[in-house]
């Protein structure tokens, strides 16, 4: 039996609106009769912490519900910067965690260093949206799902004990899995090429099948995810071609259909190219590999590549949550599209040189740079969907409509350089480089980091902060004050 603490967290830059978030699940919990403290992970400047901190603290919360924000992560970095003794590393210590989508989530394998973590983005909520009328599943068929109109009728809302969905597989071996979970090699997408993680073409219908092959009952399943409604896991590509297929709709950032799952079932795997870290849980006992501390759209791509080991598992869990999109501090979809395309090429040349996997990180060849053919393919494919934009801008039944198609493509061709063939060859190289050698860094003085952590949890508290909500009385727990009880 796993004897380990599990800890909730939820990695924000959207501190205004993080608090109805904090309450779904802390209600969710309650429900299940299930209790585990919430931690905040906060990528908020000091002027929107300022701000709205006390919108969190207006929640109303029966777990404890904890803090870390900018003045948190700047008392962590700056205990790591001392244990390291050597200034020259700061600025890489200071990029590892910087503000962006992985830098927060590393946070978070720090400060859950040694138990089992359950992560779940902001704009999420632990319920699904479940078809009525659920049809039975091919044989080797986990899920489906398939796009609806908003509003439309057919589905309800069904909730799940989400931390006992996560209990019952995080840390345990294949044989100790449930009865219930279906085993097999790999996942494939009918709409998805999964290790690239793009579309295959918009697709109103969807199905996850399960591949078989060899799954050892000795692997150890360390990464976990629930399934996911709503904002389907889509990308910008699709969300533009649901809005030109949409002649009524004259805003391109508002979707306007829903995901539903018409059935699932959990399984666990030996590979797992399907990885959701928007509602996934780990297994953090000994530590993991960091997150790309990326501002683009793939932290968790490395994920994909180090569960590849053998001794390693992946589950998806026996329930659902739903994804809100959210587009309050979100790029505009024109941007996402850019940052998709150089994502996609960063995770093909990470995977086709990928060398090793080790216990807590995983090496490649890719030293960063890019060939004029590299970003052809790409700057082709923009201003392919360039052309259908202005396409449909000319049969736009609407004035408004027109002017939005039009807006729309004027952006999309700011986003890609005006389509200036050298000066988007230029940047993408530059954009590629840096992020490639802050990667490559990252992974080198990661497991010191593991290392330093592990020996301070050991004695002392990581900073953060009880938040004074509705729960009870509350107290900064500082770099130097008692140990945290957050589990």
């Amino acid at each position: 039996m796993i004897d380990m603490n599990l800890q909730f967290v939820i990695p924000t830059y959207r501190l205004r609106d993080v608090g109805e978030t904090v309450e779904a699940y802390d209600e969710n919990f309650r429900r299940s009769g299930q209790t585990a403290p919430i931690i905040v992970f906060d990528d908020s400047s000091l002027a929107n912490h300022d701000k709205y901190y006390a919108s969190l603290e207006r929640s109303r919360t029966h777990n404890d519900l904890f803090y870390v924000g900018p003045a948190e992560k700047e008392q962590f970095i700056s205990h790591i910067c001392r244990r390291l003794r050597d200034h020259k590393l700061d600025v890489l210590v200071r990029n590892l965690f910087r503000p962006s989508y992985g830098g927060n989530r590393n946070f978070t394998l720090m400060y859950t260093l040694g138990d089992l973590m359950v992560s779940a983005d902001d704009d999420m909520r632990p319920y699904a949206l479940i078809e009525d009328s659920p049809e039975s599943l091919a044989e080797t068929e986990i899920s489906r799902g398939k796009l609806i109109p908003r509003g439309a009728n057919g589905h309800t809302r069904k909730s799940f004990d989400i931390l006992q969905s996560f209990r019952d597989i995080l840390g345990r071996t294949v044989a100790e899995a449930p009865p219930n979970y279906e085993r097999g090699e790999v996942l494939t997408d009918t709409s998805m090429e999964l290790e690239s993680n793009t579309s295959l073409g918009l697709a109103r219908e969807n199905s996850l099948f399960l591949q078989d092959g060899k799954l050892s009952k000795t692997a150890t399943v360390k990464m976990a995810q629930t399934f996911r409604t709503g904002t389907n896991d889509i990308d910008a590509a699709d969300y533009i071609e649901l809005f030109l297929q949409d002649h009524e709709r004259a805003d391109a950032e508002t979707l306007n259909d829903l995901y539903v799952l018409v059935n699932f079932r959990p399984c666990v795997t030996t590979l797992n190219w399907r990885m959701d870290c928007g509602v996934a849980g780990y297994d953090n006992s000994t530590g993991l590999p960091p997150f790309f501390p990326t501002r683009l759209r793939f932290e968790d791509y490395i994920y994909r590549l180090w569960i590849q080991q053998p001794g390693i598992a992946a589950a998806h869990v026996d329930s659902a949550q739903t994804h809100i999109k959210n587009n309050y501090m979100r790029a505009p979809l024109a941007s996402e599209l850019f940052n998709e395309a150089i994502c996609s090429l960063l995770k093909k040349k990470i995977r086709t040189s990928l060398r090793k996997i080790e216990e807590v990180s995983i090496a490649f060849d890719y030293d960063g740079a890019v060939t004029l053919e590299d970003s052809e393919e790409i700057l082709h494919g923009a201003q392919a969907l360039h052309s259908r934009i202005l396409a449909a801008q000319a049969q736009a039944r609407t004035e408004e409509r027109r002017q939005a198609l039009a807006l729309f493509a004027a952006s999309i061709a700011r986003t890609f350089y005006d389509f200036e063939p050298d000066f988007f060859q230029q940047n993408v190289s530059r954009i590629v480089d840096d992020e490639v050698g802050l990667i490559r860094s990252s992974l080198e003085i990661w497991p010191t980091l593991l290392e330093i952590v592990y020996f301070r949890k050991a004695c002392q508290s990581l900073p953060m902060r009880r938040v004074r909500n509705a729960s009870g009385a509350g107290r900064k727990v500082s770099d130097t004050g008692d140990r945290a009880k957050v589990a």
